[in-house]
C-alpha cells in the first residue's frame, strides 16, 4: 500500500493523560463510551460528562453522504483519520477509533494504518475481522490473528500507550455458530494482544455473559444499538466493562431530521418542528466549547 505521511498528527505528548485515564476506565467497573459522528457531537457528549467517546465509521460515512460500506482503499482509510484527527483535537477526553478492519488486507497493511491512526491522538483503536467480500466475509483465523498482531506490533513501536481492541464480526456477517465463532476468535485475538474484545451482535443476558466470562479477565465491549430490556446497570452485572452504542446515536438524530423533513414534504406540516431544543442553548454549549480546553 502506498502510504503519504498524514498532515494531522497530532503532538503525542499531550495525550499520555488521556491515554493512562482510558485504560484505567477499564480496570473495574462498567463505563458507557458513546460515539459521535462529528465535532459538534463530540462536544455535547463530553459536556454531558461521559469519560470517554468512541468514533463511529457509520455515523461519519453518513454525514459525507456515503454508505457505511467498509471500504478498505487508501482514501477511505484517509477520510476516516482525518474524521477522527478531528476528534481527538475537539475534546480533552480519551477517545478510541472504530478503525475498520485495519485498512489492510496484509499484516503489513494493518501496522502501517494502525501507525498512522495512533499519530491522530488516538487513545485505543479497535480492528475487525471482516474482509468485506460477502462470499468469505471473515478472514481465517490464522490470517486474522497475523492482522490484530501486527496491529499490536505497531502501537508497540510507536511508544504509546493505545488500547487495542480486537473485534469477532461473526454475528455480523451471519456466520451459523456465531456465539461458538466469537469465543474461539476473541480468545485468539487476546493471545495475539488484543486489550479489549469485542463480538458486536448478542443481546441476551445469558449469551452476555457468557462472553464475559470467555474472555475474562481481559474487558470485554458490548454494543447497544437498541433498547434491549437492559439498562447500564444490568449490563455492569453481566461483567461488561465497555458499552458502546455504534452508529446509535448518529441513526437517532437521522430519525428525527429524517420524520421533520417528510412531513414538511408529504403534508406541509410544522409538527416535526414542535419540541425543539431552543437555539440558545445550543449555541450557548458551543460558545462554552470554544474556551481554552482544560487539558
Amino acid at each position: 500500500m502506498s502510504v503519504s505521511a498524514p498532515s494531522f498528527s497530532a503532538p503525542q505528548a499531550a495525550f499520555s493523560e488521556r491515554r493512562k485515564a482510558f485504560r484505567a476506565l477499564h480496570e473495574r467497573g462498567c463505563f458507557v463510551i458513546p460515539n459521535p459522528w462529528d465535532v459538534g457531537s463530540a462536544r455535547y457528549l463530553r459536556h454531558l460528562g461521559f469519560p470517554a467517546l468512541a468514533t463511529t465509521s457509520a455515523g461519519f460515512a453518513f454525514s459525507q453522504g456515503l454508505p457505511d460500506s467498509g471500504n478498505s482503499d487508501v482514501f477511505a482509510r484517509d477520510r476516516n483519520l482525518a474524521y477522527i484527527a478531528s476528534i481527538t483535537a475537539s475534546v480533552d477526553l480519551p477517545v478510541t477509533a472504530d478503525f475498520m478492519s485495519g485498512y489492510g488486507s496484509e499484516p503489513e497493511d494493518v501496522a502501517e494504518s494502525v501507525s498512522l491512526c495512533v499519530a491522530t491522538g488516538v487513545a485505543g483503536l479497535s480492528i475487525e475481522d471482516a474482509t468485506g467480500d460477502p462470499t468469505s466475509p471473515l478472514y481465517d483465523l490464522p490470517i486474522a490473528v497475523d492482522r490484530v498482531r501486527a496491529a499490536r506490533e505497531a502501537i508497540d513501536r510507536s511508544g504509546y500507550d493505545v488500547l487495542l481492541t480486537g473485534r469477532a464480526e461473526c454475528y455480523h456477517v451471519g456466520h451459523p455458530e456465531p456465539f461458538r465463532e466469537s469465543v474461539r476468535r476473541l480468545q485468539a485475538y487476546a493471545s495475539a494482544g488484543a486489550d479489549v474484545l469485542f463480538a458486536p451482535g448478542p443481546q441476551s443476558p445469558a449469551e452476555i455473559k457468557s462472553l464475559v466470562e470467555a474472555v475474562a479477565p481481559k474487558p470485554l465491549n458490548l454494543l447497544v444499538v437498541s433498547n434491549i430490556g437492559l439498562g447500564t446497570r444490568d449490563i455492569e452485572a453481566l461483567g461488561v466493562r465497555r458499552i458502546s452504542v455504534g452508529g446509535a446515536l448518529a441513526l437517532a438524530a437521522w430519525t428525527g431530521f429524517m420524520r421533520a423533513a417528510q412531513a414538511l414534504r408529504s403534508k406541509g406540516s410544522f409538527d416535526g418542528l414542535a419540541g425543539l431544543v431552543p437555539y440558545g442553548e445550543v449555541n450557548r454549549l458551543f460558545v462554552t466549547a470554544l474556551e481554552p480546553s482544560r487539558s
